[in-house]
């Protein structure tokens, strides 16, 4: 091999080398992006989670209280508390996440004032939308008549569902904060307020139904003492 065919091969090499180390370092860096990414969106979602399992468990600790009252009032509740997820909760919980992309919108494109107002036009819907709601609660137990269930386990998921109903606009405007607060990235302050609420539902529930006697009335009332709790923390941090 002549001088110029040794040097273009060396020179080759060279460049070969150089790409192995290019794509390396990009790799790395990719990977790197990704593990960042990673752990923003946990951070985002991860105290969102949370909150969520908070929110929930305020029924899973209502329920077993509940359950130390007798069979047919876990029965009733059970039912009312079925029937309350598919005709209110769901209902003003899917309305409230239409804030999610209006106050997104507003909050990316820096219309910040918007948000607010957002806000405030979505608790008036859905404290308007409360009212077929609670008169649809009041009926539960001939609801559950018509539908021929047990006389006796109706006639108790109809005084839990009429106990029930005034927690129903606090549900509505928590989950107007929940998205005004999210879409701003305050996740942290949702959690620990929200953590809050939930102790604080443990003890106004255990209190209502044992110590005052309320039994499966009081569990149900405690649902407006924690969603109003949450409420109002919400908006301490808003």
């Amino acid at each position: 091999m002549d001088e110029n065919g040794g040097r273009k091969l060396d020179d080759l090499e060279s460049y070969l080398v150089s790409e192995s180390l290019k794509m390396r370092l990009n790799g790395d860096q990719k990977w790197e992006e990704v593990i960042r990414e990673i752990k923003k969106q946990m951070g985002l979602a991860g105290p969102l989670v949370l909150v969520s399992f908070l929110q929930y468990s305020l029924q899973l600790i209502s329920i077993m209280f509940i359950g130390h009252l007798g069979e047919l009032q876990l029965s009733g509740a059970s039912m009312a508390l079925s029937f309350a997820g598919v005709t209110g909760f769901s209902l003003l919980l899917g309305m409230g996440s239409a804030l999610e992309t209006l106050c997104g919108q507003s909050y990316g494109g820096k219309q910040y004032e918007m948000l607010g107002i957002h806000m405030q036009r979505a608790m008036v819907v859905l404290s308007l939308i409360c009212i077929p709601i609670a008169v649809l609660w009041a009926s539960i137990e001939q609801i559950l008549t018509f539908l021929k269930q047990d006389p006796l386990i109706s006639e108790q998921a109809g005084i839990y569902g009429k106990w029930l109903i005034p927690s129903i606009i606090p549900y509505g405007l928590l989950q107007c904060q929940l998205r005004f607060l999210q879409t701003q990235h305050l996740t942290s302050p949702l959690l620990i307020s929200t953590a809050a609420s939930s102790f604080i539902h443990l003890l106004v529930c255990w209190v209502l139904v044992f110590e005052f006697g309320l039994g499966i009335k009081g569990a149900a009332f405690s649902y407006l003492l924690g969603f109003g709790c949450s409420f109002f923390s919400h908006g301490l941090v808003s």
